[in-house]
């Protein structure tokens, strides 16, 4: 996902990766082991399209038939399409990385067709994500491609109303429920500043697009029909994206640096998650739950994520992160520097009390 209701800074220049003499050994580790998983397979790559964007069409194509029967019928099987709408994201996500397909074209080509299915101008995505994955964990470069992350010390002097400012983004129903939808229906729809004139051009086109194709299915469907199944699929896959992109990185002990401090390699293996999903949640999410593994190197497609994970100890003896853990991610609001952790707000409210004492 792209940036979730935070202020729009300008990005940084890059600093170097992997600058500590104790890291040299390992990225030349990793990099020699991930090298065999960053080639993309047009085999798998066209099965994946046909299983997710085929089988996207072939649940509107059922659900035009099942809405004069029921819409009992049909709304379960909207909920459905907007799980496997995730999964097409993740097609478009890997396009965007040039991952998914060996051809630039057909990267191009594929990650326009899947982001248009979930609103997402591809370009303009695309820069905005890679942003995301040379700034990931550093303190000084936060504010595109990320949720709002206050440090303690930043959140205690800020004033009252921007802790009111704060506390209301970082609310789960604002978080997981309002957010997405604003992200994907409205957010999506406009450039961010210091976007170029390819990425700016490209929402627009993707806005076209978008119209476009809503009218035709209007002219099947009708109004009313099209905007009850394009919302409901729309909402459901935004809400479990932001939900999956949150995790991967709003973990107590994930990884923030500053300055020099910050470390490419560091950020992937400890600040991305490996969220271990049972197999069918898996499959809907297109396996970017090895985080861990697409941060180190965005080159691996999603169907190599999991083979690249099991291929060497270095990552395997990462900490999985379940789906019931994950749940007391939602309470973390705050980065103690301190103590390397991020803490809730009562945690923080308890530490002012001992420090009162």
């Amino acid at each position: 996902m792209n940036d979730l209701l935070i202020p729009e800074t300008p990005a940084p220049s890059p600093t170097p990766v992997a600058h500590k003499e104790h890291h040299r050994e390992s990225v030349k580790e990793w990099k020699a082991i991930v090298a065999e998983f960053e080639k993309p397979d047009a085999k798998r790559a066209i099965w994946q399209l046909t299983n997710s964007v085929g089988l996207y069409v072939a649940l509107w194509i059922v659900m035009y038939f099942t809405k004069p029967i029921s819409w009992g019928i049909t709304i379960p099987i909207a909920l459905l399409a907007g799980l496997v709408l995730v999964r097409i994201f993740i097609i478009s996500h890997d396009c965007g990385h040039g991952s998914f397909l060996k051809s630039k074209r057909a990267n191009n080509f594929w990650g326009f067709v899947s982001g248009l299915l979930v609103f997402t101008p591809y370009f303009h995505w695309r820069w905005e994500h890679a942003v995301h994955h040379a700034t990931s964990g550093h303190l000084d470069r936060r504010g595109m491609g990320d949720v709002w992350t206050m440090t303690v010390k930043e959140y205690k002097e800020s004033t009252r109303g921007q802790k009111s400012a704060y506390a209301f983004v970082r609310h789960p129903i604002v978080l997981l429920l309002i957010a997405p939808t604003w992200l994907f229906l409205l957010r999506e729809r406009f450039s961010t500043k210091g976007a170029k004139s390819r990425e700016r051009n490209s929402v627009w086109f993707m806005n076209l697009a978008i119209v476009s194709l809503g009218a035709a299915l209007i002219a099947i469907f009708g109004l009313k029909p099209y905007l009850i199944i394009q919302l409901t699929t729309i909402v459901i896959a935004a809400t479990c994206g932001v939900w999956m992109f949150y995790v991967q990185h709003q973990y107590e002990d994930t990884y923030w640096a500053e300055g020099d401090d910050w470390d490419y390699t560091a950020a992937a293996i400890e600040g991305s998650s490996f969220y271990k999903l049972p197999k069918v949640l898996q499959w809907f999410t297109g396996n970017i739950g090895f985080h861990h593994i697409h941060h180190l190197s965005s080159r691996i497609p999603n169907y190599n994520l999991e083979r690249c994970h099991n291929s060497h100890p270095m990552f395997r003896d990462v900490k999985p992160l379940t789906p019931l853990a994950s749940l007391k991610c939602i309470h973390y609001r705050l980065w103690d520097q301190d103590n390397k952790r991020l803490i809730t707000f009562r945690t923080y409210k308890e530490d002012l009390k001992k420090i009162a004492a």
